[in-house]
């Protein structure tokens, strides 16, 4: 049957009888959005808070391709691996499409031969996931990266990550949030004390992974149940990542029998309490949490790890709240560079990734909320004449605007009543009109009127640039 379908496709689609008949589905892949004007400023406000951010802390920006040879990708991201879109073969290189900036910038180090870099890379990423749009989850969306890379004392560049993290959600005001922090050496030394065998230990990572989105119970029974775990080994698991706090919590862990007996562990607590020692200094450990149930599920961390949750849900008019999670990670992977360079020289790198579509998805809820209109557009000044026949003055007029760097902006019909340029300046918040007219140009002056007040002043043409600079610059 199937092989007489296929025939009898090929004949009608040789008769090509569906022409002119097929409609064409409008709509966005699965997992992806367009962006109109409004969400691009809101969108556009909060790159500018980040990039600031990070140029403030003496970063320099790089880019690589959206693409990379697969091998590039394979074996980087643990069980998440088969979320990596893969490319048909083109010119003979197996590509895929980049899954995160990180493994990149590895690669990037590796291939120039970089050993000391403080870089950030703001770029789209693609993932083969299960979308769930309304909580800021695409198959596409933007990474924002900030990576130190390079030989330097322990805790110090790691510290700073967090600051900058602090730093970031505080300025971008999207309520309570608290950054949670772990070592991935902790977490193998508390496996390794509690009978997991070295084989289990990534697969129980990604379980304990998942403590934030499930209770206690289901994680234990994933790994009883799915990963083979001893009962014994997870209920151990189970007294140590229930655990979180602060100094005191890593001194009672310093402490701790078993713990304390554990190379990696104990070198993991050592740096932990220094790292806690750093952001005392700097005025941030009360949002900050030393949490043993933070895992991270991707394979190439190595030390501190570190995720930034939001804590109460940034909107009163929904009945269940609409918890957004994670909105910053990242940690410490000193072993990935290594992994590319042909004599396996490593770079210590630590870095953090914020998750631009989680902040943007509710701080645009926040808009529609609150009704605040938003301007899509810069422009300062609105060039308009009261009078017909005056096209060729107003292009004049703006040609010296646009050549002074004023934005600005004329209405595309030759004779346009006053009344249609000022309604056009309200609905586009416009906040300047310049009016030429015929009395003005005599008088060598420009008519400029404030939109919100309706004042309006002559000034002098030469003068006009200057007026509509003070009159727009943000105080």
């Amino acid at each position: 049957i199937a092989k007489e379908v296929v025939k009898l496709l090929e004949m009608k689609a040789q008769l090509g009888g569906d022409e002119g008949k097929h409609k064409f589905v409008l709509k966005t892949p699965k997992g992806t959005r367009d962006y109109s004007p409004k969400q691009m400023a809101i969108r556009e406000r909060v790159f500018n808070a980040i990039i600031t951010c990070f140029k403030r802390h003496g970063a320099e920006v790089i880019d690589t391709p959206v693409f990379e040879l697969k091998e590039t990708l394979t074996g980087k991201y643990g069980e998440d691996s088969k979320l990596i879109y893969d490319l048909k073969d083109q010119g003979g290189e197996l590509l895929s499409l980049r899954y995160d900036l990180t493994v990149p910038f590895a690669r990037y180090l590796a291939m120039n031969k970089i050993t000391n870099i403080k870089r950030y890379h703001i770029a789209k990423v693609y993932r083969r996931d299960n979308p769930a749009m309304t909580r800021g989850r695409y198959r596409e969306f933007y990474q924002c990266d900030f990576d130190i890379a390079g030989q330097f004392d322990p805790m110090i560049p790691d510290a700073e990550c967090l600051k900058i993290v602090h730093e970031i959600l505080s300025d971008l005001q999207l309520g309570d949030f608290l950054i949670k922090v772990n070592d991935r050496r902790i977490l193998d030394g508390m496996f390794a004390v509690c009978g997991v065998p070295d084989s289990k230990f990534r697969t129980i990572c990604s379980s304990v992974d998942k403590l934030d989105k499930m209770p206690w119970e289901e994680v234990r029974s994933e790994m009883v149940g799915e990963k083979g775990l001893s009962p014994e080994a997870a209920d151990h698991i189970g007294e140590y990542v229930q655990l979180h706090g602060g100094l005191d919590l890593i001194e009672q862990l310093l402490q701790d029998p078993k713990l304390s007996q554990n190379k990696l562990a104990k070198e993991g607590l050592g740096d932990m309490k220094l790292l806690f020692e750093y952001l005392t200094l700097f005025g941030i450990t009360g949002k900050i949490s030393f949490d043993l149930s933070l895992a991270r599920g991707l394979d190439y961390y190595t030390g501190v790890i570190f995720e930034a949750v939001l804590l109460q849900p940034e909107n009163d008019h929904v009945e269940e709240p609409v918890s957004v999670g994670s909105v910053a990670g990242g940690g410490r992977y000193d072993g990935l560079v290594g992994m590319f360079d042909p004599k396996g020289r490593k770079v210590p790198c630590v870095g953090v990734s914020i998750g631009i579509e989680r902040i943007f998805s509710i701080l645009e809820q926040r808009v529609e909320a609150s009704e605040e209109k938003i301007r899509t557009t810069e422009t300062q000044v609105l060039v308009a004449s009261a009078q017909k026949k005056l096209l060729e003055e107003r292009l004049k007029l703006i040609s010296e605007l646009w050549n002074a760097g004023i934005k600005a902006e004329v209405l595309y019909k030759k004779n346009p009543k006053l009344l249609n340029q000022l309604q056009y300046c309200e609905d586009t918040g416009i906040p300047l009109v310049a009016i030429v007219g015929e009395q003005e140009l005599k008088d060598g002056v420009v008519k400029l009127r404030v939109v919100a007040t309706r004042e309006e002043v002559n000034v002098r043409r030469e003068s006009l640039v200057e007026e509509i600079r003070m009159r727009t610059s943000r105080p």
